[in-house]
């Protein structure tokens, strides 16, 4: 017999929209904007390199896939901390997570554009 894990707020005291729109934001600001400034940045500027360290050795190593690769490990943990947060009703857990990575996307979005822009 399978086993699904089930990825519900329904015994939760967290509401599906809100973490909806949440994730959604977080998406929106570090999912499109980081990624996307930060491939724009590193595949097209000379200038540019990329500062973080453990994200440019990936580059160097995997291209611009292991970029997307790193975001997205990034992206997922957060999501699986939210999703725990909100079964051990800790507010902490399930708000922090959306919220650090749209304060961090939209910092580095708006960081990257002014690299780009010079």
């Amino acid at each position: 017999m399978n086993s699904v894990v089930s990825v519900s707020l329904d015994e939760t005291p967290f509401d599906p929209t809100e973490f909806s729109r949440l994730w959604f934001l977080a998406t929106l600001t570090y999912g499109v904007g980081d990624i996307v400034t930060t491939l724009a940045l590193v595949g097209y500027s000379a200038s540019v390199n990329e500062g973080n360290v453990l994200l440019r050795t990936v580059i160097e190593s995997f291209g611009l896939w292991g970029l997307i690769g790193m975001k997205l490990l990034a992206f997922l943990f957060c999501l699986v901390i939210s999703l725990y947060g909100a079964r051990d009703d800790d507010s902490a857990l399930y708000y922090g997570p959306p919220a650090m990575l749209a304060l961090v996307g939209a910092f580095t979005t708006v960081y990257n554009l002014r690299l780009l822009i010079g």
